[in-house]
């Protein structure tokens, strides 16, 4: 049985593999990682414990007290030049973000062929992948939040917008949400056709993956928390 962890810079995921399919799968935010504690005692028979974190040293320490009796399981992911069928063309492999390695490598377990691997959270990356698992390089952009959050402090005239999106918005709130989504999605096009590949797929995950899916104009999927299953392929590797 493998449990795994992702912490991101707003929630910590996790979940529990006992090597056929997902037996649980939460998250808690960071402000609230307390809520790991329990996990050990409710999940004793786990053998590993695999765990990405790009929300820095602090936070990792900060898991590491809750995780009891998993701690002497731990294993660190980091990025690699080549991992589980997926090479990494990153000038420098290793400054590569762990979530998106493992967002990587998830999608090439899922996904055998080309894909624009898409992680919609705090922050929005999509990174190109071709059909022989080498990973081109890709993009970071502020997420759909982050995008609202500088509109309405930047700004004297517009708020917080709590809209809806719309192809000819006729007010303000959800002018501010459509053009954020275009926004995103106009990143998410330009990569696809970049990667030149008639066969691609997006695939798509994080916070803000069904708000941007529900406009996506492209062949794409959703997977939940893909960066779990990339932790799960690298537990599974020699």
């Amino acid at each position: 049985m493998i449990a795994c962890l992702d912490s991101g810079n707003s929630r910590i995921k996790w979940g529990v593999h006992d090597g056929t399919r997902w037996l649980v799968q939460g998250a808690v935010a960071q402000a609230d990682v307390a809520g790991l504690a329990c996990l050990p005692a409710d999940w004793p028979a786990v053998e590993r414990v695999m765990f990405a974190n790009v929300a820095g040293p602090a936070a990792g320490q900060r898991i590491r007290q809750q995780l009891g009796a998993w701690q002497a399981l731990l294993v660190e992911a980091a990025a690699r030049r080549q991992q589980c069928g997926v090479s990494n063309l990153y000038d420098c492999p290793e400054r590569l973000g762990v979530d998106r390695w493992c967002a990587l490598i998830g999608a090439r377990h899922l996904q055998a062929g080309p894909a624009v691997v898409i992680m919609a959270g705090t922050a929005t990356t999509i990174d190109a992948l071709d059909g022989e698992g080498r990973f081109l390089g890709g993009l970071i952009l502020p997420g759909v939040g982050l995008m609202l959050d500088s509109l309405a402090a930047g700004t004297a005239a517009l708020p917080y917008a709590d809209g809806h999106y719309a192809d000819f918005p006729r007010c303000t709130a959800d002018a501010i949400v459509s053009g954020v989504i275009d926004a995103q999605l106009g990143a998410i096009e330009r990569a696809y056709r970049r990667l030149g590949e008639a066969d691609a797929c997006c695939v798509v995950s994080g916070g803000y993956a069904e708000k941007l899916a529900a406009h996506l104009a492209l062949p794409h999927r959703v997977v939940p928390n893909l960066p779990l299953e990339g932790l799960l392929q690298m537990a599974r590797q020699p």
